[in-house]
């Protein structure tokens, strides 16, 4: 399995880009969500790599972040319907942090705007992946439509690590903020969430 490319970018066009890793060079899919972070052609680039297997094909598909590659395997292994080429629609259409958030609030109507996606894949997004991205998913989009401070961008990160651990979001941000008080303003997001797992335990 390749998992990522580390080389120098030829060639970049928003749906794919040509990377030269030591005189070899390979062509990868990529969604809009990473051509928008790609460096200038000629640059250094590190692009993680989702490798599918066809009988007549293997492609190699592209990702900036490891959020893009994660949703996009989440998306073509958990909601039946959605193959890599869709999945790749879907994260071209909406950047992850939207997307999490749009599966969070069953917001199918923005779902079924993305090219490719109508509304019973919509529904189905939004109901296969309802669990696995859940309150954490709306509590990160929220968070995003703010300018955070720094203080305030710990705390939230803080949070999202005790809801991803299985707290709720009132529970998590009430405990983040309580080891906050009791640590100081200097404390780290993992010094927090250790404070937090620590009183809860």
């Amino acid at each position: 399995m390749i998992t990522f490319l580390h080389g120098k970018l030829v060639e970049a066009l928003p749906t794919q880009v040509i990377v030269d890793v030591h005189g070899v060079g390979y062509d990868v899919l990529i969604p809009l969500s990473s051509f928008d972070k790609l460096p200038a052609p000629g640059g250094d680039i590190k692009l993680l790599t989702h490798l599918a297997i066809r009988e007549d094909a293997h492609v190699l598909y592209g990702f900036m972040t490891s959020a893009e590659r994660e949703m996009f395997r989440l998306l073509i292994n958990t909601v039946s319907g959605i193959g890599p080429k869709l999945a790749l629609n879907v994260l071209s259409g909406m950047n992850v942090t939207a997307l999490r958030g749009a599966v969070a609030n069953a917001d199918v109507k923005a779902l079924a705007q993305i090219s490719g996606v109508g509304k019973k894949t919509a529904e189905r997004i939004v109901v296969e992946l309802k669990d696995k991205i859940g309150a954490a998913g709306a509590w990160e989009a929220l968070s995003a439509t703010r300018a955070l401070s720094d203080a305030d961008q710990k705390i939230n990160d803080a949070v999202l690590a005790l809801m991803a651990l299985g707290f709720k979001q009132i529970e998590a941000h009430d405990s983040i903020r309580a080891s906050q008080n009791a640590l100081g303003p200097s404390a780290s997001v993992e010094d927090l969430v250790r404070a937090s797992l620590k009183k809860g335990a």
